[in-house]
């Protein structure tokens, strides 16, 4: 998920980086709003969080900007002397509002909220390349796997056999038909290899792996991922 930070004091926008990159979403930095309404044109971006009190083009003038064509998450930052500029702010579309000192943690909560939202309510563009199950996303136009709003990072091997799964939630499928859809030739010993990769995809979407929600195993017969409301 890509998230962009707007605000002219580098240190904020540095510490917001470092917090949510910790989190495993990916960080656009802008220092205006006219930075910041480049980087939205030329990128896709899930969510925006952005100053009120900027030079150039201020995060009032910039959230207007965005609604006009665009329903993306935004949370504004403001100063406790900013109340006023804060209601405006969430007049002209903002989401949600973070008063500057912030705790990290709350910024956190706060992101993952709105993009669970943002997700679960369909505001996403959904594109013929982009699977849903539960709150289990890949997106094949950009090669990303996401579990509750958070970025997962596979290798590509594991990338290629989730997304055969998924593109066909409740199929079981075989080692056989594993190996032969992701390798292109006949199994031999694939039995293991597959197993491994099944342990490390798990490991990486499920909150609990030895209790899967999403990637089940049907003994004696294969995988399959879990067909579950979207």
């Amino acid at each position: 998920m890509n998230i962009l930070v707007c605000d002219d004091d580098k240190e904020i926008v540095d510490a917001i980086e470092i917090y949510l990159s910790n989190e495993n979403y990916n960080i656009l930095k802008a220092y205006n709003g006219i930075e910041a309404l480049q980087i939205i044109n030329d990128n896709t971006i899930h969510l925006i969080i952005i100053d009120i009190m900027m030079p150039v083009m201020d995060g009032i003038k910039t959230t207007f900007k965005v609604r006009e064509h665009s329903n993306i998450p935004i949370i504004i930052l403001s100063a406790k002397s900013e109340d006023n500029d804060k209601i405006i702010g969430l007049n002209v579309g903002a989401d949600d509002y973070i008063t500057k000192p912030f705790n990290p943690l709350e910024l956190i909560a706060r992101v993952k909220s709105l993009l669970r939202r943002y997700i679960n309510l369909g505001s996403i563009k959904i594109s013929k390349k982009l699977y849903k199950v539960g709150e289990l996303i890949v997106d094949d136009e950009s090669k990303e796997v996401s579990v509750d709003g958070q970025l997962v990072h596979l290798t590509p091997v594991q990338y290629k056999i989730l997304k055969l799964m998924i593109q066909n939630p409740g199929k079981v499928f075989s080692i056989d038909n594993i190996y032969q859809s992701i390798w292109d030739e006949s199994a031999i010993n694939a039995q293991n290899s597959i197993a491994v990769h099944i342990r490390k995809i798990r490991e990486k979407i499920e909150i609990n792996p030895k209790n899967p929600k999403y990637l089940k195993v049907v003994w004696g017969i294969g995988y399959k991922i879990e067909k579950l409301p979207s």
